[in-house]
């Protein structure tokens, strides 16, 4: 949980903090319950680092190095 809260903060996860910050301030100054429960989803997806569908299925994936291969070659020739 440690690792998934501090790692991996791209652009749409600071979107979803923002959001979830901002509609959340406007629900309390309005009293509005739906707010904060969307509020509530926004900053989730933020924390946890999912998307819409829940247990990171739409998460974000983590860039892994490049492996290259060396490609052997055998020229063909013609007769």
């Amino acid at each position: 949980m440690k690792t998934t809260l501090l790692t991996g903060w791209h652009l749409m996860r600071w979107v979803r903090l923002v959001f979830g910050i901002f509609i959340g301030i406007q629900s309390i100054q309005t009293h509005d319950i739906i707010s904060g429960l969307l509020a509530g989803f926004f900053l989730y997806q933020a924390i946890t680092n999912t998307g819409c569908c829940g247990v990171s299925a739409c998460a974000v994936p983590i860039s892994k190095p490049n492996k290259t291969e060396d490609i052997e070659f055998e020229e063909i020739k013609t007769k």
